[in-house]
């Protein structure tokens, strides 16, 4: 497949309905579908736009905030752009109501099969499973240590997701007992995908091909559950060793954060 039929496939299949099947509630408005999660995120995503529904977007993004503003428990909302888009203003009106672009991220899809391959590990680096939750808790403090930075509750959240069976699973290396870098595989119902996330490596064991070779186990096991395409949103660490792996950048994605960060002020502004 080449990019072009990848980025198709991602545009039909990975857009609105499976961003948004866990959400806790979704309304409409024009083509944008403004979520709502549990924990207080608002999260907007849309087809891919065009003719009048491109034109229309940027004239929307008030009423968008006046939908979340009237939920008292939305403590963030995102909307997600991507370049290939093309929505003329809409970045404008997004800054103009309060909206601050995060990282952009690469857009990384290919083919499940390009990614199960054998590859060496380094001396001592085993890969296994994990599902409980000693391994859960000392995965996320791997990856917080990776990072340098803590996601609130973000154990209890992964458990809670093993604990709906749908098909998430989480991957591990480690030597002598210790957990070096880590990362998950979460298929996506009713598509041909499953999406990689999650992938951290300690500093330490970064650069030896341990990342690459949990990105082929996760393949193997996103094949094993009948899908063939694999994607990521990927941060420029992960991006080359993803591209080494099989998978090509289709686009650029950015998240656009609004915060109530003083709900006062926001009531009074309405």
């Amino acid at each position: 497949m080449d990019v072009q039929e990848l980025l198709r496939a991602y545009d039909q299949q990975l857009r609105t309905h499976a961003e948004t099947a866990s959400a806790v509630a979704t309304t409409h408005l024009g083509s944008l579908h403004l979520a709502t999660f549990a924990g207080g995120r608002g999260f907007v995503t849309y087809p891919h736009p065009e003719g009048a529904a491109a034109v229309e977007m940027p004239h929307l993004v008030s009423q968008v905030l006046d939908h979340y503003r009237r939920d008292p428990t939305i403590t963030q909302v995102e909307w997600k752009t991507r370049c290939h888009d093309q929505v003329p203003g809409l970045h404008e009106a997004l800054r103009q109501n309060g909206f601050q672009p995060d990282e952009p991220e690469s857009i990384m899809v290919g083919e499940a099969r390009l990614l199960d391959v054998k590859l060496p590990l380094p001396p001592g680096v085993t890969l296994r499973r994990v599902g409980g939750e000693a391994d859960v808790r000392a995965m996320v403090a791997m990856r917080d240590m990776a990072f340098g930075r803590t996601i609130d509750h973000m154990a209890e959240s992964l458990l809670k997701r093993l604990a709906l069976a749908d098909g998430m699973q989480l991957w591990v290396a480690e030597v002598d007992g210790q957990i070096v870098s880590a990362g998950r595989i979460e298929p996506v119902a009713s598509t041909d995908f499953a999406g990689i996330w999650g992938g951290s490596t300690l500093e330490g064991w970064r650069h030896q091909g341990i990342y690459r070779a949990l990105t082929a186990v996760r393949a193997r096991a996103a094949r094993a559950m009948g899908k063939t395409l694999i994607y990521s949103d990927s941060t420029e660490y992960s991006r080359p060793i993803l591209e080494r792996s099989g998978l090509s950048k289709v686009s650029t994605t950015t998240p656009w954060l609004w915060r109530a960060t003083d709900r006062s002020v926001v009531k009074n502004s309405n």
